[in-house]
């Protein structure tokens, strides 16, 4: 297997106390940052990783450090987004109930970078037990020297505060977090005034993924320069997939990227290969708001070359014949997956997250969630087919926030890749809605 910068030692006895975590290295990048870089130099490190957002953009974490606002007088904040909602995503909550010291950590050197005195990590609802922990490890944190005033006698202060959310996707997206995080309903907001100039109070306000954070200390210790050596071009360090579905070693891996997809799927070192001996069908690589792709274009491009878990090469053919490496949410899918009721199925989901702002978003996943349940229960028509692409078009960029394209995306690819399974749906209402039917291929359709 690959190194383990995040995970090397999740498994160790007590990991979750500060004691067992001090013993094995823990906070020596706070002493490091404190004692001997100043704010933009740490800045600096991160930028030299290559590092990416880990919650699914992947935007360059150092230059998002960059953009924040330093007016004169006026308190930065930084906010952990730990509203993992995604579904198919699950690798963020084990970070935070396995390595609660790893975040607090990555807290404390990144707040110390873009000069925040007061941080939040913004948790999703559901779960209460991993607030606990979280709480448990930040008291420790205070009682050690590491949270509260003058850390490490550095003049440096900082209070970091938990808070849970209502449990809701749409808090995923950082405006809307900032919203809930005010008291307000978890609505996005509009940009601009982005939250780097106007955020939580409307004081300039940086917000990273849990995993984003985590890999600071990693970098902080070991230099940004060593840092970017892992991973290939611009998919720098590793990475924690969330894998799932139809797997013979469903779980959480860290991988280096780099690594090609069919060696994630198939290699005993990670998932195995697909279960019961059978063939996969398709994948959905980065949680479920990214496009769905078929087994030849998940293994490999139209250029024949190895499909890589990066940002690049899952790109690669853009939405055509590409998905997104998004938050790691890895979905396998084996040859008795109905597509047309997988599809569905996430459907349902964003047109119940929806806030409700935008009527693209708001009525546009209804009619996707409508149409599609048509389809998947005897009642469609070939037209069908064609309005979910056009529905799916309307909401595309028409929205405040990304959810319309997530719950957009997905449905196009379907239809895209899978189009001949959409049409038997149609042709044989009375098969496709057999308990237990499996789409015979393409055969059928002649």
């Amino acid at each position: 297997m690959g190194r383990k910068l995040l995970t090397e030692h999740i498994n160790v006895e007590g990991i979750d106390t500060f004691e067992v975590y001090r013993k094995h290295g823990g906070y020596r990048s706070v002493e490091k940052a404190l004692k001997t870089m100043t704010p933009d130099e740490v800045v600096e490190e991160v930028k030299k990783s290559g590092l990416r957002g880990r919650g699914g953009a992947g935007f360059p974490t150092g230059m998002k450090w960059s953009f924040l606002a330093k007016p004169e007088g006026v308190p930065r904040y930084l906010v952990c987004n730990a509203d993992e909602s995604e579904p198919g995503t699950f690798k963020d909550r084990q970070l935070m109930s396995k390595l609660p010291h790893l975040l607090i950590e990555g807290m404390i050197t990144s707040s110390y970078a873009l000069g925040a005195n007061t941080s939040y990590i913004y948790i999703r609802g559901e779960l209460l037990y991993v607030l606990r922990i979280l709480e448990k490890a930040i008291a420790e944190a205070y009682a050690n020297g590491f949270l509260g005033k003058n850390i490490l006698g550095s003049g440096y202060d900082l209070d970091l505060h938990v808070h849970p959310g209502g449990g809701a996707y749409i808090c995923g997206e950082e405006t809307a977090l900032l919203e809930s995080l005010e008291g307000k309903r978890g609505n996005p907001r509009n940009k601009p005034p982005f939250p780097a100039v106007q955020g939580l109070y409307a004081r300039p306000t940086v917000v990273n993924n849990v995993e984003s954070i985590a890999a600071i200390p990693v970098i902080v210790n070991m230099t940004g320069d060593e840092y970017a050596k892992i991973g290939v071009g611009r998919s720098t360090g590793t990475k924690l997939i969330s894998a799932c579905g139809h797997l013979n070693k469903p779980g959480i891996y860290e991988i280096e990227l780099g690594l090609p997809v069919e060696e994630f799927i198939y290699s005993d070192e990670y998932c195995g290969g697909i279960w019961k001996g059978r063939e996969l069908k398709a994948v959905v690589a980065g949680g479920s708001s990214v496009p769905i792709l078929p087994k030849e274009l998940i293994l490999k491009t139209t250029a024949g070359e190895n499909r890589l878990m990066t940002y690049e090469s899952l790109s690669d053919g853009g939405f055509i014949t590409g998905t997104m490496l998004g938050s790691g949410g890895f979905i396998a899918m084996d040859e008795t997956t109905c597509i047309v009721r997988n599809t569905w199925n996430f459907s349902r989901f964003y047109h119940h997250e929806s806030c409700g702002q935008c009527s693209p978003c708001r009525e546009g996943t209804g009619w996707l969630e409508k149409v599609l349940h048509r389809l998947e229960y005897g009642h469609g028509h070939m037209e069908d087919i064609d309005l979910l692409v056009s529905v799916a078009k309307q909401i595309e960029g028409n929205t405040i926030c990304p959810l319309g394209e997530a719950a957009a995306w997905p449905v196009a690819a379907a239809v895209r890749h899978f189009r001949d399974e959409f049409e038997w749906h149609v042709k044989h209402p009375q098969e496709a809605t057999r308990t237990g039917a499996v789409y015979p291929g393409k055969a059928v359709l002649a």
